[in-house]
C-alpha cells in the first residue's frame, strides 16, 4: 500500500491555509513546495471537489479552507486525493482453486462463500481509516507548533502573507 506524494503535498498546503485569513494562490503554494503549478492544481481540483477547500476568484483570490481545521481529517484528504477504492481488492481466487473449479454452487449459502483473507484485509483497512479520521488538520497545526522552531512557523506565515522575513 502506498499513497501518492499528492497526499503529502495536500496536507502540507492545507496546513498553510489554516492561520491565514487571506487566500493563498496556487502559484505561491507551488513555489513554496518546489513543485509544478500544474501538478498542485490537479491536487487542489480534487480537494475542491471533495469540499475541503474553496476557490476565491479575483485579484486577491486564491484558495481557503472550506471547513474548519477541526472538520478536516487526514482520511478526508487521502480519500479526496486518492479516490475511494479499497487498498485490498479481493479477486476471489479461492473460487478458482482445485476444490471449487467444477463445483455447482447454486445451493451455497452466503455464510460459506466469504473469504477470510478479504475479511481480515477489510477489517485492517477500516482500523487504519478510523485512526486517520481521528487526526485532524487542527491536530497537525498544534503538532507543528510543538515540534518546529517558532521562527520557522513565523517565517512560513510571513511568506504567505507577504510580510518581510527577518
Amino acid at each position: 500500500m502506498q499513497y501518492s506524494v499528492g497526499v503529502e503535498y495536500a496536507l502540507h498546503c492545507l496546513v498553510y491555509l489554516i492561520p491565514n485569513e487571506a487566500k493563498i494562490g496556487i502559484k505561491d503554494l507551488a513555489f513554496f513546495q518546489g513543485i509544478p503549478e500544474t501538478y498542485l492544481s490537479k491536487v487542489f481540483t480534487k480537494l475542491a471537489k471533495a469540499g475541503i477547500i474553496t476557490s476565491v476568484p479575483g485579484v486577491n483570490g486564491g484558495f481557503k479552507l472550506a471547513r474548519t481545521p477541526d472538520e478536516i481529517s487526514f482520511w478526508d484528504v487521502i480519500e479526496a486525493v486518492e479516490g475511494k477504492k479499497p487498498i485490498f481488492q479481493c479477486q476471489n481466487i479461492k473460487d478458482k482453486g482445485y476444490l471449487y473449479r467444477n463445483r455447482d454452487c447454486s445451493d451455497c449459502t452466503a455464510s460459506t462463500s466469504f473469504c477470510s483473507i478479504n475479511l481480515v484485509m477489510l477489517e485492517a483497512e477500516e482500523a487504519m481509516q478510523n485512526f486517520l479520521r481521528t487526526k485532524k488538520l487542527s491536530w497537525l497545526e498544534e503538532e507543528l507548533d510543538r515540534v518546529l522552531p517558532s521562527e520557522t512557523r513565523r517565517d512560513v506565515r510571513a511568506f504567505f502573507t507577504k510580510e518581510p522575513i527577518d
